[in-house]
Parts: structure tokens; sequence; C-alpha cells
């Protein structure tokens, strides 16, 4: 069994520069969950790993997080996928914690948690932070261009060998592709 690890907003879900704070305002991007799906047939596990920092700037709790990651679980299985797991930082940028990204420590809890080496292990985002964390963790990173990718594409410091992909959906078609990942 492959592991994948996707970000969630801008990934997953339509992206906020106010945040995602209700079950409401979480809405899938086209294709993703389609994707999600595809990746589950083909016997990959598939895990989260989320920055939540409207939850240490008060714009959300524990508990209306936990109601979002539900409904993406269950739209997620009525397409007919799973994800494994969802790993999240609920701290803030001036926290100092080891776990929000660009740091690794999220992906290195995934990595000990699972009991798996990330080394190669593609880890798709759509931001700057997303990468390098991935990077950081020995994983393979891959930039989406929704959510804030597009942005992204043009940073000066994203490495050019970092693939590039529309959307999920055309990154999980390179991956299920024979020979590809």
């Amino acid at each position: 069994m492959q592991l994948i690890i996707l970000d969630r907003d801008g990934v997953i879900n339509e992206d906020s520069d106010d945040y995602i704070k209700s079950p409401d305002e979480w809405q899938p991007i086209p294709g993703s969950l389609q994707a999600i799906a595809r990746l589950h047939r083909a016997d990959w596990r598939v895990v989260v790993a989320t920055n939540q920092a409207g939850v240490a700037r008060g714009l959300l709790d524990l508990d209306t997080l936990m109601r979002i990651h539900e409904k993406m679980h269950r739209a997620v299985r009525e397409s007919g996928g799973l994800i494994d797991a969802v790993f999240f930082c609920p701290h803030g940028p001036d926290d100092r914690c080891a776990c929000r990204k660009p740091k690794p420590g999220l992906l290195h809890d995934i990595a000990r948690r699972l009991r798996m080496d990330l080394k190669g292990v593609p880890a798709i985002g759509d931001s700057l932070r997303d990468l390098q964390a991935a990077r950081a963790a020995g994983a393979r990173p891959l930039l989406v261009k929704t959510g804030k990718g597009s942005q992204t594409l043009g940073h000066p410091e994203l490495d050019a060998d970092v693939p590039v992909f529309n959307d999920l959906a055309s990154a999980v078609d390179a991956l299920l592709m024979p020979d590809a990942g």
C-alpha cells in the first residue's frame, strides 16, 4: 500500500482567505473527491496534513473543526473513497510550534504514527509552505494550481524540480499512470 499526503484547503476543498470556519463553508474542488476515490481503489493510503490557524485565532473551535472534517470524510466516502487520517496544526504563525508547515513536524508525526519512511512519498499542496514541509520531511512535493497554487507557481523560492498540476485530479492521473510515481 502506497501513501500520499494531501493538504486540505486549496487541494481538496476551495480555499478562503477568511478561513473555512464551518461545515457549510467547506466545499470540495470539482474532481477532488473522485480523485481521492481513485487513489483508494488503487490501494493508496490517503492522509491529510493541514495548518488550521483559524483555531488559534479563535475563528473556530476544535469541535467545529472536527465537524468540518467529518463532512469531508462523509463526502469522500460518498464518492467511493477514504481518507485514512487527518493530521492538523491548530497553531498560528507566531506560535513557534514544530507542527506548522513549513516546518516538517506534522509530516514527521505522520511518519511516526504510520511507522513509515516518507522518502519519495508524494505530498500535494498549493502553497510554498506545503512544499517546503514535504521536502524537509523527505517526501516528494507536488504543486497544484488550485487554491493558492497559481500564486505559488510564481514564487522565487519554488524549486524548479517540483511537478505542477492543474488540480488534484490531474496529479492523481499522473500518479496512477503505469510506470509513474
